[in-house]
């Protein structure tokens, strides 16, 4: 398919091309720099690269409201001669066969124009729908025909062909094509029509194109790589570029070789947008605040116009470079203003110490070649307040001290830490951090900050201090008070109430307690002054509870195996904290005795085999039952218990009735000689005999 050529766009084109324009570009944002006062640069013109395609395809950079706002500024100064509507008065109307309704194809969405639509309304509609940026719409229709900024408006005839479109260098224009919305509509169309198809066409990038400096073959061609298709597009669209003498005329004539299209496109744009190839970043900087006495918080949005991705920002404090924070969190408002998506937040906290410093923000853009801005400055103090609390009691223990309080730092919600000192020596340095809901309350900062603390102490008087330490560690750290306190360690109290002795032990009973605690404490038993065992007097004793109101769990009940004689028995009351004193409460005498077991041999006599003996044995020193031992001809036939019930044996020596034995062993026939022994409970004898009988056995 053959496209229709469009017009070259020399200054035969354009006939307001050679008047300079110095106009400032409409303010988009706060933060976008005017365009200069003066005509841009042609110096900085380069053939291969006249407009970058993210500038070129952004069809966001101006509504309809902010680009007709710009064709009125533009065109104030407006008069129009008769016949002629100025391009800011411009307001369509369907021609009679009906609007030039475009449906949707591969290059642009749908297009429908209105009755009324004003000029800028216009353009923004074909920008959206064919993904083409507004101003590039704008400027090639000044570049064409100068309608921008002409001071008495433009024809009926220059309105049907405003872009240039289907106008070819050597032939009439199409008129298929006339009409103010159907030239928005086809250029822009084209335009994508070049993008889809690269190949199709003349110019194309990155190799070297042989491009005319004007139709005129004879003033020869300059060897140009176009370097992105934005720029392959313009050169479509209009395939001469400027010689020298063209570029150092500004708008103005060059000589007879000069063409002036895309010249008058890069230098209008220039001029009234910025940098057809670079676009200054944007952004704000929502905050610069303090977030702690050593923590700057930075937070705000950055762009850079050329791109949907996000951008660094280098943050700067004092002239330094504190760090470069990525821009990418989510900002739906962003998104809204510049539609160039939500991913353009950014925040960021930095270390510093307390004192005023000076925050910059810098955008960075995105090809890494700058303009960098700046897009927000401002100082910010940092202040570490000093640490509170209060020492709410020191008390004297009996061999300890006793802090406790609240400390915290207003500059945390975290527990700082306090310091002890006991006689101007550092003894503990804890956290405040016990649950406080008083102070919470109070300070809004959590309730972890409370103290209390338990130092050992020797006795006497002492002096303590407690400090409440700087979070940061660098102060200041103030006293929270100072107080003199007496440690009075007094000393266990006990009685020895029993010491009995039986045949191979020795028993003590009595209590012990420590008036400085309710706890139970130990004693230490020593017999002969040696230590044998240190005992906790934690029995139950009610008595010496209502006695000294210190508990009932004091008493002690201990037996301990000794030999026969006498024993010298000395106790200790042990102090509770381990320090002493542990004063000794009783030392007595006692004599250890194992008295001789007795017995009788009631009766003995022999049967046929066998041999029968009963009687009753005990040991003095106990009412247990003891063991007798039988012995036959000299000769022991066995050990048996005296354990029967014998009433008249307890009711005679008030040892219990179970000592009776009776016992039969067997024998051979004939006489014999029969003995019972009483045998020592203890079994450290004495065994005395009790008994022998003469019995004889049948056969």
């Amino acid at each position: 398919m053959t496209n229709p050529r469009p017009a070259r766009g020399t200054l035969g084109r354009a006939a307001a091309a050679a008047v300079a324009c110095f106009a400032t570009a409409l303010a988009l944002v706060l933060t976008q720099a005017p365009a200069p006062a003066r005509a841009a640069d042609m110096g900085a013109f380069d053939a291969g690269y006249i407009i970058s395609d993210a500038i070129f395809f952004d069809s966001g950079t101006m509504t309809a409201a902010s680009v007709q706002s710009f064709l009125t500024a533009k065109g104030a100064a407006c008069v129009p001669s008769a016949g002629n509507t100025c391009l800011k008065d411009y307001t369509y109307q369907p021609p009679s066969s009906g609007p030039q309704t475009k449906s949707a194809d591969s290059y642009c969405a749908a297009y429908t124009p209105a009755a009324g639509d004003n000029a800028g309304t216009l353009i923004a509609k074909v920008a959206v729908a064919c993904g083409i940026n507004p101003q590039v719409i704008v400027v090639t229709l000044q570049k064409e025909q100068g309608l921008v900024t002409a001071p008495r408006g433009g024809s009926s005839g220059t309105y049907q062909i405003a872009m240039g479109y289907g106008c070819p260098d050597s032939a009439a224009c199409d008129t298929q094509y006339y009409g103010f919305s159907n030239q928005l509509y086809n250029a822009a169309h084209q335009f994508q029509r070049y993008t889809h198809n690269p190949t199709s066409y003349n110019f194309q990038v990155g190799i070297t194109n042989q491009i005319l400096y004007s139709p005129n073959t004879a003033c020869g061609r300059k060897a140009v790589v176009i370097q992105n298709q934005a720029t392959a597009n313009l050169y479509d669209y209009t395939p001469y570029t400027p010689n020298a003498a063209a570029l150092a005329a500004g708008y103005g004539t060059g000589d007879s070789c000069s063409s002036y299209g895309n010249r008058n496109f890069w230098e209008f744009f220039s001029d009234w947008f910025g940098s057809p190839t670079q676009r200054l970043p944007i952004g704000s900087v929502d905050t610069i605040s303090a977030a702690s006495p050593t923590l700057i918080t930075v937070a705000g949005w950055a762009l850079d116009p050329d791109t949907t991705s996000p951008i660094n920002v280098n943050v700067i404090i004092d002239g330094a470079l504190a760090g470069t924070p990525l821009a990418d969190g989510s900002r739906p408002d962003v998104d809204a203003a510049f539609h160039k998506g939500a991913n353009h937040g950014f925040y960021a906290q930095f270390a510093s110490q307390p004192g005023t410093h000076q925050v910059c923000v810098w955008a960075m853009d995105s090809g890494g070649h700058g303009p960098n801005p700046e897009i927000g400055c401002k100082s910010v103090t940092l202040v570490n307040h000093a640490p509170i609390g209060s020492l709410d009691t020191v008390t004297g223990n009996p061999t300890s001290i006793t802090v406790a309080g609240w400390a915290l730092d207003p500059d945390t919600s975290a527990p700082a830490n306090v310091h002890v000192y006991i006689d101007n020596t550092l003894v503990g340095a804890p956290a405040a951090s016990s649950p406080r809901s008083d102070i919470a309350q109070i300070f809004g900062l959590g309730a972890d900050h409370g103290f209390y603390q338990v130092y050992p102490a020797s006795g006497g008087s002492h002096q303590v201090c407690v400090y409440a330490m700087d979070t940061l560690g660098r102060g200041p750290n103030p006293l929270l008070g100072c107080r003199t306190v007496t440690v009075n360690n007094r000393a266990p109290m006990a009685s020895l109430d029993a010491l009995t002795a039986t045949s191979s032990s020795i028993t003590v009973a009595g209590w012990a307690l420590d008036p400085d605690t309710t706890a139970s404490i130990n004693i230490h038993v020593y017999v002969d002054g040696t230590f044998v065992d240190a005992p906790l007097a934690d029995g139950s004793r009610p008595d010496v509870g209502r006695a000294f109101g210190d508990g009932d769990a004091h008493g002690f009940y201990k037996t301990y195996p000794v030999a026969a004689g006498s024993h010298q028995v000395c106790l200790y009351a042990m102090d509770s904290s381990g320090r002493g004193p542990n004063p000794q409460f009783a030392c007595r005498t006692i004599t250890v005795v194992n008295q001789a077991p007795f017995g009788s041999v009631d009766t003995a006599f022999g049967s046929a085999s066998a041999i029968t003996v009963a009687g009753w044995a005990l040991d003095p020193d106990t009412q247990a039952s003891i063991s007798v031992r039988v012995s036959v001809d000299g000769q022991t036939v066995g050990t048996a218990p005296a354990s029967g019930s014998r009433p008249d044996v307890g009711q005679a020596f008030g040892k219990g009735d179970l000592h009776g034995f009776y016992l039969t062993y067997p024998a051979t026939a004939g006489a014999h000689q029969v003995c019972v022994s009483a045998l020592d409970s203890s079994g450290n004898g004495p065994d005395p005999q009790i008994g022998c009988r003469s019995v004889t056995v049948t056969g």
